[in-house]
């Protein structure tokens, strides 16, 4: 969207409210998700997004964000100013309106803005009524004003404390700790989304900066290129085919004339086999794709292919390239602003505007072709890669049926190492995936029957990020868990079809462990991501200790916990006998029943995708090809590790 000031004034008349506070604190997860940290961190994004629609008015070009000293947060930008004139309605300041009504903001047609992200104007009262103390100051009209608040309640009124010349706002708030589980932020988390919100705003430059002690730092995110150079950071650890990034963009109008609309695509292939696209509407990551995603893969597909045909690199008789084809190894961005958007369901993941459908498919129908046109040098090298991908496409497809020939012969529907339980029902259903026979052989000993399968896997599974489908399908270990699942892999996949709703990831607490784990998740998030999009993949949680004093046994989870255990224990008589456990296979089955399997007493870690962007980096890092990024990842995160063996 080209950065043009509008015409229309920002003031307290464009302020339009739609309902009271008093819901948020009540029911605080409906309004930012979670009170974990997922909800902590969105009160940020939320006073960072109103930063960002000033930009996108024309208004605002830098945005400071500081983790203070004391862990409260402050945002600051060089925008207008919110309005401080006095709401005609309610007869107070409108900046007031703004941080003590819900659904309060220029977002609402009131003319404020023509594009804008955040919570439609629920952001800073939501902020405001989640936090202890919230401290703004406003600089308007050559002036400098100033006040506070406290759980959604104005404390100090608005008041002038001095002349500027500059103009701009500054909210500064302390998370409520009867609200959120925990209030300290992460810088690294911060990092992650503000340096996104730069890639999808190019020009605005956004400052990060941790003051507590101990932490101090500073990053800054300028992107000039935009989505552009949001594709090369994805593919700082991949290997591109062809040197230049295919960028274009595009402004228009809605189909009623009532609103405007752009859209940026960016994209590179790369020597991967797994795809990566990213899609946004009005910097939102949309991860359930909607209808800009869906304009942007039809045209890719039939571009490609009318290429294809054109240039012989598919003969008369040839079928045509699928969209899994044209899509491997393609590192991809789409993003699109628009007026009224509508996003489908409570998190806004997916874009329903169906106009977006032929914008997006019509404006890259005619870059793309052109690039391809204009560049037949590259155009060649990312034809051959897609033929490629086609062959081993139809090569995997091969191996599939052989593989469900094979079954059928043997009289065989599910793997042979699979103790299955006798709950048809998935949803009351859960699969252990356990490593090594001998814990394989206790894990089937000790479950529940009724509702828990148990898959043993042999050694560590392929890493796919090296290989394709159709060596994947070669994998014993790999094939048994698709059989067992049952939803299929690739364009077969249907998460419908799936066996058990809870598949647990069991695993030795050691490297190793760790090591198969990141493997399982590198295959899941490749080939069968769904199922960590809806919840169903969890990591089981083996005890490190057993410590048995008396008659009295005692489990510990973490270093942590042991020890103050072991404190608690030294005021009792006798001598503690203590047992680490450094594998599953040490454990007996009523052990591994009751520590890590039993519904009561068990812990579970949910495996969830928070950013796709994030989470396909350090896969990429992890296990990909190139060693110096897997080593600076190491030396930057060795300070978290647990539990290592040397």
């Amino acid at each position: 969207m080209a950065q043009e000031k509008m015409n229309s004034e920002y003031n307290a008349e464009q302020i339009q409210i739609l309902e009271g506070l008093e819901p948020v604190r009540m029911r605080p997860g409906m309004y930012i998700g979670s009170t974990g940290e997922k909800g902590l961190h969105h009160l940020v994004y939320e006073i960072v997004d109103n930063s960002v629609d000033e930009a996108l008015a024309g208004f605002c070009d830098e945005i400071n964000v500081a983790i203070e000293a004391d862990n409260s947060i402050t945002v600051q930008d060089n925008g207008r100013g919110m309005p401080v004139d006095i709401h005609p309605k309610e007869g107070i300041p409108a900046v007031e309106v703004i941080h003590t009504k819900l659904h309060a903001g220029g977002k609402f047609g009131g003319g404020g803005y023509k594009v804008s992200g955040g919570l439609h104007g629920v952001g800073a009262s939501v902020v405001n009524a989640l936090s202890t103390k919230m401290d703004v100051e406003v600089k308007r009209n050559g002036k400098k004003y100033e006040m506070e608040f406290s759980r959604g309640q104005t404390t100090v009124k608005l008041h002038e404390i001095g002349n500027t010349r500059q103009t701009g706002s500054k909210t500064r708030f302390w998370p409520d700790p009867e609200i959120f589980e925990e209030t300290v932020f992460s810088f690294n988390t911060l990092e992650t989304r503000l340096r996104e919100m730069a890639f999808l705003n190019k020009g605005i430059k956004i400052t990060l900066e941790d003051k507590r002690k101990d932490k101090k730092k500073k990053e800054e995110f300028h992107y000039e290129g935009g989505i552009k150079e949001f594709v090369a950071f994805q593919n700082q650890n991949k290997e591109a085919i062809h040197p230049d990034i295919i960028y274009f963009e595009a402004e228009g109008r809605n189909k009623d004339n009532t609103g405007d609309m752009s859209c940026e695509v960016a994209m590179q292939y790369t020597d991967k086999y797994a795809e990566t696209v990213l899609s946004y509407a009005n910097n939102i990551n949309t991860v359930d794709g909607g209808y800009h995603l869906v304009g942007l893969k039809t045209a890719l597909t039939k571009t490609i292919n009318d290429y294809a045909r054109k240039n012989n690199f598919l003969k008369d008789n040839d079928p045509s390239f699928t969209g899994e084809d044209v899509r491997e190894g393609l590192t991809a961005v789409v993003s699109v602003k628009l007026t009224n958007p509508e996003f489908e369901g409570q998190t806004k993941s997916k874009l329903g505007n169906s106009e977006m459908r032929g914008f997006v498919e019509s404006t890259t129908n005619e870059n793309l072709t052109a690039f391809l046109q204009e560049n037949p040098t590259q155009a060649k090298i990312i034809m051959q890669k897609i033929v490629q991908a086609a062959r081993a496409r139809e090569a995997a497809r091969k191996a599939r049926d052989v593989s469900r020939k094979t079954s059928l012969t043997e009289g065989l529907s599910l793997p042979g190492k699979l103790a299955d339980c006798s709950e048809k029902d998935p949803a009351l259903s859960e699969i252990f995936l356990v490593e090594g026979d001998s814990a394989g052989g206790s894990a089937k000993q000790g479950r529940d029957r009724l509702r828990q399968a148990v898959l043993p896997l042999r050694g560590k599974i392929l890493n796919v990020e090296k290989a394709r489908l159709e060596r994947i399908l070669n994998s014993d270990e790999i094939k048994n868990m698709i059989t067992a699942f049952g939803c299929g892999i690739g364009d077969e996949f249907n998460i419908e079809k799936l066996r058990y709703h809870k598949i647990i990831i069991m695993t030795d607490a050691d490297v190793d462990g760790a090591h198969i784990r990141t493997l399982l998740l590198t295959f899941f998030f490749r080939f069968m991501r769904p199922l960590i999009e809806e919840g169903h993949v969890y990591a089981a949680q083996p005890p490190l200790f057993r410590v048995k004093k008396g008659k009295e046994t005692y489990y510990t989870y973490s270093d942590r916990e042991q020890e103050k255990l072991m404190a608690e224990l030294s005021e009792k008589p006798g001598k503690a006998e203590i047992q680490r456990y450094k594998g599953l296979g040490e454990m007996s089955f009523q052990q591994l029943w009751e520590t890590t399997m039993d519904y009561d007493t068990r812990t579970l870690i949910q495996i969830t995708l928070e950013d796709t962007a994030e989470a396909d980096a350090i896969f990429t890092t992890l296990m990909g090809d190139k060693v110096p990024p897997r080593k600076k990842f190491i030396e930057e995160n060795a300070q978290y590790v647990k539990n290592l063996d040397i």
